[in-house]
């Protein structure tokens, strides 16, 4: 009894005389997805990104801050290691993010508004919502 496909089942595989072997990847690489809409994936983990609204703080507080800027400005020589807590606004879309920088202050300049660490941050004061350290103990 013969079935379908008898006659060329044995057959040895045939290889072209005239176009070069495929590499396994090569072929492969054929096959593999291709993305239709080229950054919709970014975008989509874009907006799924979560950020911070920035916080308005109180007449109370916006005093307190003042006052410990005043105490580091007057100790400002014996290098205290302070802990700030301050708003970054995101580059791409609303709000931000809240970040603590602990560091020592190299200089406070009233006249630009912020607060310059010794690695050479600059802090926006507006944008300050709490300043520890052991100083204020």
């Amino acid at each position: 009894m013969t079935r379908a496909y008898d006659d060329i089942i044995n057959l040895p595989h045939h290889i072209s005389a005239t176009r070069p072997h495929m590499t396994a990847i090569d072929r492969a690489a054929q096959f593999s997805p291709f993305a239709a809409l080229t950054g919709y994936d970014a975008a989509v983990k874009e907006t799924a990104r979560l950020t911070d609204e920035r916080i308005e703080l109180d007449e109370y507080m916006k005093e307190v801050l003042s006052h410990r800027l005043q105490i580091i400005a007057g100790r400002i020589k014996e290098h205290p290691e302070i802990a700030i807590t301050c708003f970054q606004p995101d580059e791409k879309k609303n709000g931000g993010a809240y970040v603590t920088i602990i560091s020592t202050v190299k200089k406070i300049d009233e006249y630009e508004r912020v607060v310059i660490m010794d690695d050479g941050t600059a802090i926006p004061i507006d944008e300050i919502i709490s300043i520890d350290g052991q100083m204020f103990a």
